[in-house]
């Protein structure tokens, strides 16, 4: 599973990284920069709950599929 952010609705509030530290970190511009894949467990449900959080909806999750 991986974290996904639109970059146009983001506003660098940084709630996503309060609520996910184990996959979302910050730029010095407060944008966030994520992890490329979600580990299993605590940094999924992390994430589930930082894409509740984030007040502009720029955050959603996806399935990791291979790339072919």
């Amino acid at each position: 599973m991986r974290l996904r952010v639109d970059p146009v609705a983001c506003e660098g509030v940084g709630l996503c990284a309060q609520v996910a530290d184990r996959s979302v970190t910050l730029d010095r511009w407060g944008y966030p920069v994520l992890a490329a894949e979600l580990e299993p467990g605590a940094a999924t449900r992390q994430a589930r709950r930082a894409v509740r959080a984030c007040p502009r909806k720029a955050l959603w999750l996806e399935s990791a599929v291979p790339d072919r």
